[in-house]
């Protein structure tokens, strides 16, 4: 796990409530990993000879990167925490993740960027699994 997630969250000067504080540093960790993956393997997708084949692909790792992003963010973010909107976002960046890691699955076999964000998919998909049934 990021020190410097766990750090943070320690340094917070009121009590984080009921939410898991390893679960939730975890998660914030694996949201950013899995948005910069994405970028990164969209970015690596528009440099393949057959670009035009990895155009769903490159939709999905964008359009996960940014809920990633943006769940991270808002997951960092504790006074006045919005139980309704953390969780509607933890299902969104959940749902996107598995979509993008499917499919970054399907081409895994012949672009290595698409195994390694697969991975990162899947990873940020469990980790916001954990956090969501840890708020009840």
């Amino acid at each position: 796990m990021t020190h410097h997630v766990s750090s943070m969250l320690e340094t917070y000067p009121k009590e984080l409530g009921n939410i898991d504080q390893q679960k939730l540093a975890e998660c914030i960790e694996a949201c950013f990993e899995c948005a910069q993956t994405c970028t990164a393997c969209a970015d690596a997708c528009l440099a393949e000879d057959m670009v035009a084949d990895l155009r769903q692909c490159i939709r999905l790792n964008l359009d996960c990167a940014d809920v990633c992003a943006a769940t991270g963010a808002v997951l960092s973010r504790q006074t006045g925490v919005n139980v309704e909107t953390t969780r509607a976002l933890l299902e969104a960046c959940r749902a996107a993740c598995k979509m993008c890691g499917d499919e970054c699955a399907s081409h895994a076999d012949m672009h290595e960027h698409c195994r390694v964000c697969a991975e990162a998919c899947r990873r940020c998909e469990q980790a916001c699994a954990e956090l969501l049934a840890t708020l009840g």
